[in-house]
């Protein structure tokens, strides 16, 4: 990292301690948890929807009009994009290595990946992030020097793929307070067919694709609220510190900003998120990268083919601003049978838990948000947005910007009832591990340790509610 970006960290870092450390802190928090929680997560954006199809409906308040810009973003974001040179040019580009042929190939139906079904099957909808020791040029990880940073595990004609990953288990036992068991898995990475040398001494990171909606909400949540619910020193003492994540946003012309998006809050806005995707992904360059997903020791790849600048990016401005349209307007599910009795004693648990110190049940969007219908509006996520360290069983060992290797974003919970549904499975957290909600819970760790202890030791009908609680978001 240059010196100057060194100082702008620096700013940044010590201006958001400032801010969090601040009194007003913890009235924000407790004003945002005495909001009461609707069935309408996404606020007005909120749909009436529980089907197979769920995370894939227009925001209910969209605009006249938008119907059609959102309907060619679904086209995008759903088509298979084939090598070049193709007779259908707005659609080639692709590689020369990647991991799916679209964005849907990882979200399917818009929604969460998983690992494979089996052992050595195929990475569909699953992928390693890669980098070594160190510190990469903006501050954020360090890519392989040969495989960059994540492995590609398929190619175009004439260019090698990278290699293979292969996912094994561990089976941990454990045991409810009341004396029932239960096996929690812990994965394990190996790798085959490596194109460019051994990986030996190279920082994996297992990641699922996570379902996409109420990202355009998310993204309008004013800065100044996730500096103010920051508590990096634990000044309050409730064992809970969230931090923001400052990192380096290309849409932001090159400056530092707060991170949101991402398993580790590594992308500060959808445009970053998008176009870092499209190219680690896909391999198609965008408005905002415009080089091709090469390393150095790639001679092969490097040499596949280059696209003159005068072409533009192979997502053209145009059809990029309508995909970012469409992630930013997929609508958020209503929340179902929320006046169930069990329902409603399993949100009661969830708060007695300790759940809602972090997944925070309540945010808002400013009067200026990145779509005007997206504006002022008062959600239920589930989330801070805030990095929290999960502890050493969660822990990949893999630095992210700020983000340690045991710190993880707080992921959205609403929808997660929807994933059988929308998906045909309930593998949750960032790698797929957990084989439902309680797995999930029971992986949690450091700062969320209190909370899970508390899940543990529920009387099981207690522990049911919860669950069924989740499961109806």
């Amino acid at each position: 990292m240059t010196r100057r970006l060194s100082i702008a960290f620096c700013g940044l870092l010590s201006g958001l301690t400032a801010a969090s450390s601040a009194p007003h802190e913890q009235d924000l928090r407790q004003a945002l948890l005495a909001e009461p929680l609707t069935a309408k997560l996404g606020g007005d954006t909120t749909r009436l929807i529980a089907s197979a199809g769920s995370f894939t409906f227009l925001i209910e308040n969209a605009a006249p009009g938008r119907a059609r810009v959102f309907s060619f973003g679904n086209r995008i974001f759903n088509t298979n994009w084939v090598q070049a040179p193709a007779s259908v040019k707005a659609f080639d580009g692709l590689g020369p290595v990647f991991n799916r042929v679209s964005c849907a190939g990882c979200h399917t139906f818009d929604g969460r990946g998983r690992p494979p079904e089996t052992e050595g099957g195929p990475m569909d909808s699953i992928l390693v992030r890669l980098s070594v020791p160190g510190e990469g040029p903006h501050g954020g990880p360090k890519p392989h020097p040969a495989y960059g940073d994540q492995l590609n595990e398929l190619a175009i004609q004439g260019v090698k793929p990278e290699g293979k990953t292969t996912i094994r288990y561990t089976e941990i036992p454990g045991t409810f307070g009341d004396g029932e068991p239960y096996t929690l898995r812990k994965p394990a990475l190996s790798f085959t067919e490596l194109a460019y040398g051994s990986l030996d001494g190279a920082l994996t990171s297992l990641r699922v694709a996570p379902q996409i909606i109420g990202m355009g909400l998310l993204e309008s949540v004013p800065d100044a609220t996730l500096e103010e619910l920051a508590d990096p020193d634990d000044e309050d003492g409730d064992g809970i510190s969230g931090r923001v994540n400052p990192v380096w946003s290309e849409a932001a012309g090159g400056a530092v900003r707060i991170g949101r998006f991402g398993w580790k809050a590594n992308a500060a806005s959808l445009e970053d998120q998008s176009a870092n995707a499209a190219l680690g992904d896909i391999g198609l360059t965008t408005p905002l990268h415009r080089y091709q997903n090469c390393t150095e020791a790639a001679v092969d790849c490097a040499a596949a083919y280059a696209q003159p600048a005068s072409d533009g990016p192979e997502i053209s401005v145009p059809f990029f601003a309508k995909l970012l349209f469409y992630t930013r307007a997929i609508a958020v599910p209503k929340q179902r049978n929320e006046r169930d009795a069990e329902v409603v004693r399993g949100q009661a648990a969830f708060r007695a838990a300790g759940c809602a110190d972090c997944h925070m049940p309540t945010l808002k969007t400013g009067a200026i948000a990145v779509e005007p219908e997206l504006a002022n509006q008062t959600f239920h996520p589930f989330t801070d947005l805030l990095l929290h360290d999960m502890g050493e069983g969660l822990a990949d060992g893999r630095p992210d910007y700020a983000a340690s290797e045991s710190e993880w974003r707080t992921p959205p919970l609403w929808g997660l009832g929807l994933i059988h549904e929308v998906n045909g499975h309930t593998l949750l957290l960032h790698d797929g591990r957990a084989r439902g909600f309680a797995e999930a819970i029971l992986w949690h760790g450091g700062e969320g340790e209190a909370a899970k202890e508390r899940f543990r030791t529920m009387p099981k009908d207690e522990r049911q509610a919860l669950i069924a609680f989740l499961e109806s978001l």
